[in-house]
């Protein structure tokens, strides 16, 4: 079936945007649409330029026999301090608070169209590093580890403190708990991550980072390089931080039990993106 022009760039676009960070040789695209290679091209540098105006992302072109295009998916800084600034009300309202200082995040987490957002934010900061897999422990940064991978292409791989019998065998440790100082097990099926991984770690909450840490302890097993780490809400005032290096969307700074009182403000991440743009210029 011939296209048209038109038609072309709907279809195509449809089908970067659902195939974010996969190279689509243009023979691809030129066998599909049954048209000429230099017509496909002008037609990605059509979707590469409305893509960049509108902050949806960018089209990288890899040159040679075995290249092609490749969707890399961005947000801008402004977009993300806006949205950033909107999860901090959010969060800042009294009754999200629960004891020992915790938030409720279950309707953020359950909220595609935030979570959607929040995975776009993740996979702008880490699109320049090379991650094979995205890793989180169950349960509660399973949305956001998916909204993650989804927008970086990859697969998530779940940690989990109880065996399963639907996992297979499994390699587990032991880990203590960065805010109660207790030893916990944590445990991943050998099956879903292959040795010399690059992965992305993803949770939602981190105070000490001590579950992080058993992460990163659990991916030594595995032989698997942490590529990065990235957290939704982080905790202030902790003494001792057991992860030195990691991406934060929002911190809480301040919480006062008694009086039901929150204060949120803005994490690491707009400074981690800085630090890219300025490594990429």
């Amino acid at each position: 079936m011939k296209f048209r022009r038109s038609g072309r760039l709907v279809d195509m676009t449809n089908y970067m945007l659902h195939h974010p960070h996969s190279l689509v040789p243009l023979t691809f695209f030129s066998e599909k649409y049954k048209s000429a290679k230099s017509s496909i091209s002008e037609d990605l540098t059509i979707i590469k330029e409305t893509f960049e105006q509108h902050g949806i992302g960018t089209l990288l072109t890899v040159p040679g026999a075995a290249g092609g295009v490749k969707f890399i998916p961005q947000v801008e800084a402004n977009e993300a301090l806006q949205f950033i600034d909107e999860l901090c009300e959010l969060m800042a309202k009294p009754e999200r608070l629960l004891p020992g200082g915790y938030l409720y995040l279950t309707d953020i987490l359950g909220n595609p169209s935030i979570v959607n957002k929040l995975g776009r934010l993740f996979a702008t900061v880490f699109s320049n590093r090379k991650i094979d897999v995205v890793m989180t422990v169950a349960t509660k940064g399973i949305p956001l580890a998916y909204a993650v991978a989804g927008q970086l292409g990859v697969p998530v791989v779940m940690v989990r403190k109880d065996s399963k019998v639907t996992e297979g065998s499994t390699v587990s440790i032991n880990y203590v708990s960065g805010s109660s100082k207790r030893i916990q097990t944590m445990l991943l099926a050998k099956r879903s991550l292959k040795e010399g991984s690059n992965v992305l770690i993803i949770d939602d909450f981190m105070k000490a980072g001590g579950t992080i840490n058993g992460m990163i302890s659990l991916l030594e097993e595995f032989k698997a390089n942490v590529a990065g780490i990235g957290v939704l809400v982080e905790t202030e005032g902790v003494e001792e931080r057991l992860v030195d290096e990691y991406v934060s969307l929002v911190k809480l700074t301040d919480v006062d039990t008694r009086e039901k009182h929150i204060q949120v403000m803005a994490g690491t991440y707009l400074q981690f993106v800085k630090d890219k743009e300025i490594g990429e210029d």
